[in-house]
């Protein structure tokens, strides 16, 4: 059976049609995930044609997963101009396969949606949140709060028709964005063996200087980076000898480094760009003190797990999945710079809590090594062939 799936990234994709990502999370690997129960994967996604891939990026495509590209648009006004190949493609996708597989949030993921019959099954992943995703400081939109109320109807009416749901949370997502049928929470994040340290770090005394990290995309102002260095020159102003590292990429880059720059701490903040592979971002994990991700959204956020497999102690927000990843004492509100700076205060002037961090973080990121979840995963996906195969019996 082949698997019409549906993701909101942006790729790269060459001449001889392969796909191409700039993070490892979504390489062939991901994807071939779908080969434990169908046989063949074709991923729709927005896609640029390049001559050759991008440096750093990742193959996305490979054995058994074919890409069919749409045009790489960006915002409402490009996805309009590109509507009509958009949706010949679209059409020409839903027509190749028998099973769906809708990733969402995601505009090619609703449009898929809206084409195919009301009676079809399909399987919703939910990623993220769009409720999060529009909050205040978030995006910069001048229909932001229309769009915060749209964005989540339009995700709870899909959830509500899917014949199955997984969530990348074990709890959060379910409770906004409810499937009445099949469901079952299973985070995107797998750990390899590899990329869990083998003990937590021990209590450092004489620790002076603490280099905080946090890892995501300046695309948008999602992560909260300018919070965070916001945060950090409130830190050093009280007398903290922090640093800084920001490993991303994006649009609001130069915006960030002229915050660093206006706050005199432009020494003190490293930009390291986007880093070409996972063992580049351990690495960077690795020299750090602690991790920081305020988010104003998230589903399950890949580079906390990440972090906290590098046994790194790790402050984040109240919002969507990270309550299941850290303790109440560990977060704070999004937005709030003074609670952040409070907060980053209190854990690097406490070494003994910095290694308790530590120790519980570690072995909270062993659940999500890639044993435990994958059966819960493959589960859903062979729910949702079942289904497809009574439906498709009752078409002849």
């Amino acid at each position: 059976m082949k698997v019409l799936v549906t993701a909101s990234e942006r790729f790269a994709i060459i001449s001889d049609g392969s796909l191409w990502t700039s993070k490892g999370s979504l390489g062939y690997p991901l994807w071939a995930g779908y080969l434990e129960v169908y046989d063949e994967v074709y991923l729709m996604a927005r896609a640029q044609w390049h001559s050759t891939p991008p440096p750093g990026w990742v193959k996305a495509s490979g054995p058994g997963i074919k890409a069919l590209p749409v045009p790489s648009f960006v915002g409402s006004v490009g996805f309009v101009k590109n509507y009509t190949s958009i949706k010949a493609e679209i059409n020409k996708g839903i027509a190749k396969a028998e099973a769906l597989q809708l990733r969402v949030p995601c505009t090619i993921g609703t449009q898929v949606y809206r084409s195919f019959k009301s009676h079809r099954p399909f399987g919703i992943e939910v990623v993220a949140d769009p409720y999060d995703i529009f909050a205040p400081g978030s995006v910069k939109h001048p229909l932001r709060p229309l769009l915060r109320w749209f964005f989540p109807q339009q995700l709870r009416r899909q959830c509500a028709t899917a014949c199955a749901a997984l969530y990348v949370t074990k709890e959060a997502l379910q409770r906004r964005y409810p499937c009445p049928n099949y469901s079952v929470g299973v985070s995107d994040v797998e750990l390899t063996q590899e990329m869990l340290v083998t003990a937590p770090r021990p209590v450092n005394q004489a620790l002076r200087s603490i280099t905080l990290i946090q890892v995501g995309t300046f695309a948008q102002l999602y992560k909260a980076p300018d919070v965070l260095i916001r945060a950090v020159g409130a830190c050093v102003k009280d007398g903290l000898d922090l640093k800084l590292i920001l490993v991303g990429d994006g649009k609001y880059r130069k915006l960030l480094e002229h915050l660093a720059r206006t706050l005199g701490i432009s020494e003190r903040v490293k930009f390291c760009g986007q880093l070409p592979s996972r063992d580049a971002v351990c690495y960077q994990l690795d020299q750090a003190d602690l991790f920081v991700l305020a988010s104003y959204q998230e589903g399950l956020p890949k580079a906390m797990v990440q972090a906290m497999a590098r046994a790194l102690p790790v402050i984040g927000s109240t919002v969507s999945g990270i309550p299941e990843l850290l303790s109440p004492e560990d977060m704070v509100t999004p937005g709030d710079v003074n609670a952040l700076a409070s907060k980053i205060q209190e854990v690097v002037t406490n070494p003994e809590r910095m290694a308790q961090m530590s120790d519980r973080n570690l072995k909270k990121a062993k659940e999500y090594k890639r044993e435990v979840l994958y059966k819960q995963r493959i589960e859903f996906y062979r729910y949702v062939r079942h289904k497809t195969e009574e439906w498709l019996r009752q078409q002849k």
